[in-house]
């Protein structure tokens, strides 16, 4: 029998057994609960009980919510329905371990992308703005959720050892939701070790903030792998992408990395405009197709203010694909910054032919012999066959 472990009730939106003040989680019955609703005191999953995520779950201000090691989430395929949102100043804890990682999945019978809403942090980091303007923007999915602030080290909580499978309802055609949405993050957050599979959109976006991220995979997005906008102020280590053969795009101009230094180029005078760092990265294009655009429109797309330092970059294009460009600093709202640096290499067997480099404003671009991408043994834990 499955039982409710949250509730939206039109007074009170918790009903869970909560931790105590010494953070001492209460007693959990075995079996199956539902997930739903707000969780406003400190509260830690039991990895022997299978969750369902029935409905929208808030992690609100001054609230942890727990999962350990081994637990599993299901959501219901409801798209914009579903999905879990930690707000600012609350925290999300998911600490799995490369034998026992958190999994976050669908639980239709036969899942897919889009089937719900993936998972959202919002922080009290820094973002672009105007001068002398407050550091503070509204969430995609609702007005009424804010983030950002001027907390460098804000602390979201942690995500390690993560699977996070068939997400991406599209809210409308300007906003939707990713795998894992970064809002305002800071760098006290910890994420590593995560893997993004069959999203259908960007796997995941960095909106401002200053979070690190180290070990991360992407699998078949249909949209952006690695999504940076609206000042973001970070180091991401390791990461790899791939779309596999016969996987493809959902929008116009899928990419590899997407980077804005404002929000969708709509503020080009903003001050603490985005200035990141990758640090080892593998973009993969198995899926062939007539037009580019729906495998790869750019591997490497700055632009809008942007300032990116790639470091120790693979591109490799299997037989019968190619993308649009290269690298393209350009946009109709904005270059990307002259003061950015690309390193990379392309496997001389794949199928890039004249994918070309745009940069007008002679951005460091460096082509090298050697380099390596992403270190794929850290990906282990996945079982993925790279």
């Amino acid at each position: 029998m499955k039982t409710k472990l949250f509730s939206i009730l039109a007074a009170s939106a918790l009903a869970f057994t909560a931790c105590s003040d010494e953070n001492t989680p209460g007693p959990i019955e075995k079996g199956e609960k539902d997930l739903i609703g707000n969780i406003e005191a400190n509260t830690t999953l039991d990895a022997n009980i299978e969750y369902t995520m029935t409905g929208t779950v808030l992690v609100k201000s001054g609230a942890t919510l727990t999962i350990p090691a081994g637990t599993t989430i299901k959501a219901t395929a409801g798209g914009t329905n579903v999905y879990l949102l930690v707000e600012k100043g609350g925290k999300l804890i998911a600490d799995g371990t490369a034998d026992k990682p958190v999994i976050f999945t669908s639980a239709a019978s036969a899942p897919k992308a889009g089937d719900w809403g993936g998972i959202l942090l919002n922080g009290n980091a820094p973002l672009s703005r105007a001068e002398g303007a407050k550091s503070d923007a509204a969430t995609e999915i609702s007005t009424n959720i804010r983030f950002g602030g001027d907390d460098v080290a804000d602390n979201s909580g942690k995500l390690n050892f993560v699977r996070i499978e068939y997400t991406g309802a599209r809210i409308n055609n300007d906003a939707e939701h990713n795998g894992l949405t970064l809002n305002g993050v800071g760098n006290g957050t910890v994420l590593s070790n995560i893997v993004l599979t069959h999203g259908d959109d960007d796997a995941i976006e960095f909106f401002g903030g200053t979070v690190n991220a180290s070990n991360i995979l992407v699998i078949n997005c249909t949209d952006d792998m690695f999504d940076f906008s609206q000042g973001y102020r970070g180091t991401v280590k390791n990461v790899y992408g791939i779309r596999e053969a016969g996987y493809t795009a959902v929008t116009a101009d899928p990419r590899g990395i997407e980077a804005d230094g404002n929000l969708d180029g709509k503020t080009p005078t903003d001050i603490n405009q985005s200035d990141f760092t990758v640090d080892g990265i593998t973009i993969v294009n198995n899926a062939p197709g007539k037009d580019a655009n729906l495998t790869m429109h750019d591997v490497f797309k700055i632009r809008r203010g942007a300032k990116a330092t790639i470091k120790n970059a693979f591109a490799k294009f299997g037989a019968g694909t190619t993308a649009v460009d290269l690298i393209d600093f350009t946009d109709d709202r904005g270059a990307g910054d002259a003061a950015s640096t690309i390193e990379y290499t392309i496997d001389p067997a794949n199928g890039l032919g004249d994918a070309k480099i745009k940069n007008p404003g002679n951005a460091k671009i460096e082509k090298k012999d050697g380099l390596k991408g992403a270190d794929v043994s850290a990906f282990s834990w996945t079982g993925y066959k790279f």
